[in-house]
């Protein structure tokens, strides 16, 4: 029997790396791939032991990497899962954008995630698999970084254009849309900002902000038996951010209760 393979791309961050050892409590073999070879392969031995866990170097926005990447996953079984994860958002407003910006913002969040499923596609066919994309609250509604936001939202459209068309083979598209995730990248924003996570807290109703495991958690979830028969949906991990403001529901209705 062909051993289960799962492919995380990004791994190397915070996100991917909870995401890959979630899944490696049910897969045989888990690639993390990531642009950084060297902070793959640290992921990996903080993880687990190196069979299971696999660090792959790939840069998910060039065709011939991610086809070395997919060559990789065979020669250790078949896909069953792909979680595209990898991602960036560069300028924060649509005045800042240039368009180098657009199309690199673009080919990371969006076209590597078509690169990546046209790789793979055969192996998902064979297992029945699951794809997961990663994408964000940005692509639902406006919250900065419109090239990013941008392309988040045509990720979230290639999720159900996977669901609709490869359904026939019995492979699920799902994507989850994190809100503000307890990052190295926001420790940067508050190393300038000590009060950016408070600021932030008091958007979310559950009063608190996203962690990586919340994210690795709804992946797990979307790639299991669980989930057999969800696809095409984006489920938001943003405790409550989507659903609407306390704040805002207060002022409009002048009810304490919010």
């Amino acid at each position: 029997m062909m051993q289960s393979v799962a492919i995380v791309t990004g791994a190397a961050g915070d996100i991917g790396r909870a995401i890959a050892r979630r899944l490696g409590e049910d897969h045989d073999v888990v690639l993390l791939a990531d642009i950084d070879s060297r902070a793959a392969e640290k992921a990996a031995r903080e993880i687990g032991d190196g069979k299971r866990f696999v660090p792959v170097a790939c840069d998910v926005t060039d065709a011939t990497s991610v086809g070395n990447l997919a060559a990789t996953a065979g020669e250790h079984g078949t896909v069953r899962t792909l979680v595209n994860n990898a991602g960036a958002a560069r300028a924060v407003s649509l005045h800042d954008t240039t368009p180098d910006i657009w199309r690199m913002d673009n080919a990371l969040n969006l076209e590597a995630a078509f690169l990546c499923f046209r790789a793979v596609e055969d192996m998902l066919k064979e297992s029945r698999g699951s794809v997961i994309n990663i994408a964000s609250v940005n692509g639902m509604n406006v919250f900065g970084h419109p090239a990013y936001s941008v392309a988040k939202a045509g990720l979230l459209h290639l999720t159900r254009l996977i669901a609709v068309e490869y359904g026939k083979f019995g492979i699920r598209s799902n994507a989850v849309a994190p809100g503000t995730v307890r990052t190295q990248a926001w420790e940067a924003r508050a190393a300038a900002n000590p009060d950016v996570f408070e600021e932030a807290r008091r958007w979310y109703p559950l009063q608190r902000i996203v962690n990586p495991d919340d994210v690795a958690n709804a992946v797990h979830f979307l790639a299991g038996p669980l989930a057999a028969a969800i696809s095409g949906v984006c489920l938001p991990v943003d405790c409550g951010l989507t659903a609407g403001q306390a704040e805002l529901a207060r002022t409009f209705s002048q009810s304490s209760h919010y």
